[in-house]
């Protein structure tokens, strides 16, 4: 089974607040016959937008090929959170590279926090920005280690920006009782994701980048040059960059071992009027300490937009407004019975240490993928740093490329069942709040 075709119709965005409410783009043209290009990306999410876009302004002949539409993937789903650092917490990296690689990759996070919001604003892309994020804690003990790793950030990285909020202050946030306490960043953002990934589209056609949809690529071949193949077409080029994230396939056999795909949800409510003040009580975005993470926001139009609950299959459920209501409930019992206008699913792609996974993968062939959650910032930026690395600026790149890597147990065959049993565990450590 392909996941590209597995629970959307071809060529077409799926039902989301976000494709309801999106600025349309035409549908642009298949790759036919054979195109000469000095780079070719796989991809037109954030990661292969933001990469041709920089290499166009360097210059470069750029053609992407995207299987479906531009943004179609996650990078047109996702829950729209611009957030600092990397996946891991600061700490836990000074321990994973030791502290002049950890302080580095403090160095690219706050790199990748901010440049969403210069080329929104170079570019003037239309996608709702707005500042602030919080993180919320369920038990004291979780809110005094999300204080302590804010105090570790102001000591040791001068970031003094992050507010510690007591049960209190959080209430005064986002009035849940379960709440106790957490942290606020507002130098995060939220956006409306694929007018975002639509905006970087525009900006990388009008650099001189080529887009090909409904490209769907069928091999990569690693020479001199490239060749990257579809059913009608291919491109010949200097470079390949592989920006696919959840949605590789088997084009890439060493990606493929170390960033596995997975399923997340979201859906939107009807819109909640006077009573989204019971929800939040500023225009912020929230994720909480669960392993597998709840994270919601409140639309322009006063919705709430609630993301939670992954599978690891192919197939989406039958009832994701279901799935997604049951941990809605638990945070908002007062929403339980609130009407659900869109409900929809997506891939993205994780990695065993929920860092991101940066590697070249052949003499001329570069790959970003894995931001597991975190790639608003991170895979615009890894685009950025690969568009760079082609250049012959390779410090970006191979500061990320150096972070060590696990392969997924079990190979193609065991590593999803594998993961549904961990993810399982962790998923009964969350309920019981261990």
């Amino acid at each position: 089974m392909n996941l590209l075709h597995s629970n959307d119709k071809r060529g077409q965005y799926p039902a989301s607040w976000y494709a309801a409410t999106a600025t349309p783009a035409p549908p642009r043209a298949s790759l036919r016959g054979e195109v000469r290009a000095d780079v070719c990306i796989v991809g037109a999410g954030y990661t292969g937008l933001s990469a041709a876009l920089h290499l166009a302004q360097a210059g470069r002949r750029v053609v992407v090929v995207e299987a479906h539409r531009a943004g179609f993937g996650a990078s047109g789903r996702n829950g729209g959170q611009l957030l600092a650092g990397q996946r891991q917490d600061q700490q836990d990296l000074e321990r994973l590279v030791g502290r002049a690689d950890a302080a580095r990759l403090w160095d690219l996070a706050e790199e990748a926090l901010q440049l969403p919001k210069d080329l929104i604003a170079r570019h003037d892309i239309d996608c709702d920005l707005r500042p602030g994020a919080a993180q919320t804690a369920f038990s004291r003990g979780e809110m005094e280690a999300l204080h302590a790793s804010a105090d570790h950030l102001a000591d040791r990285y001068g970031c003094d920006r992050i507010e510690k909020l007591d049960r209190d202050g959080m209430a005064a946030i986002c009035p849940s009782s379960v709440y106790h306490g957490g942290v606020l960043d507002p130098a995060s953002a939220h956006l409306h994701p694929l007018n975002y990934a639509l905006g970087l589209a525009r900006a990388a056609e009008t650099a001189g980048v080529t887009i090909c949809e409904g490209s769907e690529v069928q091999g990569v071949e690693d020479g001199a040059p490239c060749v990257v193949r579809t059913a009608q077409g291919s491109v010949r080029a200097d470079h390949v960059i592989l920006a696919c994230n959840g949605y590789l396939g088997g084009l890439n056999k060493r990606v493929a071992a170390n960033v596995m795909p997975i399923n997340n949800f979201i859906i939107a409510t009807e819109p909640l009027g006077e009573a989204a003040a019971r929800v939040l009580t500023r225009d912020i975005c929230v994720a909480d300490t669960k392993f597998v993470v709840n994270y919601f926001r409140l639309s322009r139009d006063r919705r709430l937009l609630w993301g939670g609950g992954e599978t690891y299959g192919y197939r989406f459920p039958r009832d994701i407004a279901a799935l997604v209501r049951k941990p809605m409930s638990a945070i908002f019992p007062h929403l339980r019975d609130v009407r659900i206008d869109y409900a929809w699913g997506g891939t993205l792609a994780i990695t065993m240490k929920r860092l991101p996974y940066l590697a070249r993968v052949g003499r001329h062939v570069l790959s970003a993928s894995g931001y597991s959650g975190h790639g608003v910032g991170t895979a615009t930026h890894a685009g950025m740093l690969m568009a760079r690395a082609i250049e012959g600026e390779t410090d970006g790149f191979d500061v990320m490329s150096r972070v060590p890597a696990t392969p997924f147990p079990g190979g193609p065959a065991f590593r999803s069942p594998l993961l549904v049993l961990a993810m399982t565990w962790y998923a009964m450590r969350d309920r019981l709040g261990v």
